[in-house]
């Protein structure tokens, strides 16, 4: 059974292994994080864990039993009781219900862990499967995004609100 962790140094060999095993797959709807950040992957992981001592992200992997990664669920910007959400998953469990399910965890996390009552997303206007991922997870468009986010893609804002359940 899959488990959702927050990211942990020792997550740095499985977490390197599945952006570079799934790069060309993420590259097809979303932008590439480019070679710096393969070669540079160790300052930027330890830049990461710093961002999430801070406070100011929390970063999150989706482990399966092997301790292979099958996906990075992320909260980044936390403010206000707020924060954007970014997720990618494996190929190999793509469209079998996993983001879906780790998104809709998250979104539990978020408010009972980190205090946050709302979430958004961005996403690119060709990226069908993770809007409709963020609509099974209850978010609702909300408006245009710049693309700038988006690495120049036009896309859309989607957000939901959190509730605590009782």
């Amino acid at each position: 059974m899959p488990e959702l962790k927050q990211l942990h140094a020792c997550h740095a060999p499985a977490v390197l292994a599945f952006e570079l095993a799934n790069r060309a797959y993420f590259a097809a709807s979303v932008p590439d994080r480019g070679d710096d950040f393969f070669d540079r992957f160790a300052d930027r992981y330890t830049a990461l864990l710093a961002e999430q001592e801070a406070g100011i992200c929390a970063f999150h992997v989706l482990l399966a039993e092997d301790g292979s990664v099958l996906g990075r669920f992320n909260l980044v910007d936390i403010e206000g009781r707020t924060a954007d959400l970014g997720y990618r998953v494996a190929q190999h469990v793509a469209g079998r219900g996993v983001a879906t399910a780790t998104v809709r965890n998250l979104c539990r996390l978020a408010a009972s862990r980190h205090g946050l009552r709302t979430l958004r997303a961005a996403t690119a206007h060709e990226n069908a499967a993770s809007q409709k991922v963020l609509a099974k997870a209850g978010f609702v468009l909300v408006g245009p995004a710049d693309p700038a986010v988006l690495g120049g893609k036009a896309g859309s804002w989607h957000q939901r609100d959190l509730v605590l359940q009782p």
